[in-house]
């Protein structure tokens, strides 16, 4: 037997192919780090500009026009437990989804049906700036569905509880069930309703059937055929999200002018 033919030989060579391939990889990954980053900050502005109602779904835009777009949203940082905007830290700095995950930089919550067991010490929200003063907030939300977590954005007006946007920008939702809360003829059924009621307690539900419209039904949106749970999954998400362990001190100060 030739030693081209050998145990040994063919060990070393998968070896020798194996160790090139992962030196190739690595410095691919070493080498893309930074697009990649940048395409991750791109889309998640993309997706704040949809949720704003200044991008549309489904429409086509390159990265100039999404820069420019963006000089109208300003990020802002919030204390999670007080509401107060802190100015010291850089939005660039906060990352929800990773700090949610870290003890350190979050806090166990009760439970709930959205079933989020940690909200991050700092998070950021975004406020729409028009004649030099906030004319719209975009809140990150997230929580369970049937099968996934579901990530978006919400969009209320400057009185905090009418909504002016949704958007769900990743989930594994089921592909014409569930995965219908990306479909922009549900999503644009949102504009106009409201999450809070008179006394500012988040009612705002996704309705099992058909709803009635913004003015006739404020606080219920139409339901998603054959996704009941997905829906259920939404309304607890939004429920937390701007009830008093999420967003809520924050929306509390801003409607009163406190910040």
């Amino acid at each position: 037997m030739s030693a081209k033919n050998g145990t040994g030989y063919t060990v070393g060579f998968a070896a020798a192919v194996c160790l090139v391939c992962s030196v190739f990889v690595c410095f691919s990954a070493v080498a893309l780090k930074e697009r990649q980053n940048d395409n991750k900050k791109l889309d998640q502005q993309k997706n704040v500009l949809k949720a704003a109602g200044l991008v549309k779904a489904g429409e086509s835009i390159d990265r100039d026009a999404v820069t420019k777009l963006y000089t109208s949203i300003k990020p802002v940082v919030i204390d999670m437990k007080t509401g107060n905007i802190n100015p010291d830290k850089k939005a660039s700095n906060v990352n929800i989804r990773e700090d949610m995950a870290d003890n350190d930089k979050s806090f166990a919550v009760k439970k709930n049906s959205a079933k989020v067991f940690r909200v991050p010490d700092s998070a950021v929200v975004y406020e729409l700036i028009k004649d030099n003063k906030p004319s719209m907030l975009i809140l990150p939300v997230s929580g369970k569905g049937l099968w996934s977590t579901l990530y978006g954005f919400l969009a209320l007006d400057v009185d905090t509880t009418t909504i002016k946007g949704i958007s769900f920008y990743e989930h594994g939702e089921t592909p014409g069930l569930g995965g219908e809360i990306e479909n922009p003829g549900w999503t644009a059924l949102w504009k106009g309703r409201k999450i809070f009621d008179e006394n500012f307690k988040p009612v705002f539900k996704v309705k099992k059937g058909a709803a009635g419209s913004p003015a006739d039904d404020p606080y219920e949106v139409d339901g998603l055929s054959g996704a009941t749970l997905t829906g259920k999954g939404v309304t607890a998400l939004i429920r937390f999200w701007t009830g008093d362990d999420g967003y809520g001190p924050f929306l509390a100060k801003f409607r009163k002018g406190e910040i």
